[in-house]
């Protein structure tokens, strides 16, 4: 009969109200710097194939637009944040002062989160609440990344969409060149200005 439904999907948000504390906009739009990993960010976004729902959290450098660590997780956890902070913290050993800007999303006021950066030496900052542009370049880049590849492509299954989103951030960190890195990918930039 061909029947298609019109239901608009529901995106996925993270914010559930205070379940934590919030930290203060510390970034306030500032998204230049200099130096590799002086000013990270993060969020979570959700997939959809077929019947299926994934969630991919990753943390860019705002130096270069590095994907510094990422998850994937067929559940919004607590554990899919924390192994993409510690992994993070783990393949860059951050100096103190490295700024971490998020949403006021629940895992992000989370006590273990909190505490995770506090002992990095990690300074967390928070967007306003329901401010996106607050975090704009990670936004950009989740919206890249689905024009790119979500967009663009058939998938067999969620299993393929997470073999194709991997190769996706691969290509972007290594392959993928910008204009503002003078024409290189984020890990050509990064080896050739640091």
């Amino acid at each position: 009969m061909h029947l298609k439904s019109v239901v608009r999907r529901v995106k996925y948000r993270s914010y559930k109200g205070e379940v934590g504390r919030i930290a203060a906009n510390v970034l306030e739009r500032d998204f230049n710097t200099q130096v590799p990993n002086r000013k990270w960010t993060t969020d979570v976004t959700e997939f959809k194939i077929g019947d299926k729902k994934a969630y991919l959290s990753p943390i860019l450098d705002m130096y270069n637009g590095e994907i510094i660590s990422y998850t994937i997780s067929d559940s919004p956890d607590l554990r899919m944040v924390m192994n993409m902070v510690n992994s993070a913290i783990k393949k860059v050993k951050p100096q103190k002062g490295l700024i971490l800007h998020s949403d006021q999303g629940w895992h992000y006021q989370h006590m273990q989160y909190q505490l995770t950066l506090k002992r990095n030496g990690i300074i967390q900052s928070m967007s306003r609440k329901g401010n996106c542009l607050d975090n704009a370049m990670m936004e950009n880049f989740f919206g890249i990344m689905k024009s790119e590849l979500l967009y663009l492509q058939e998938f067999k299954d969620m299993k393929h969409f997470k073999q194709e989103l991997r190769k996706y951030i691969h290509y972007y960190n290594n392959d993928r060149i910008k204009l503002r890195l003078k024409g290189k990918s984020p890990v050509q930039y990064r080896t050739l200005y640091q």
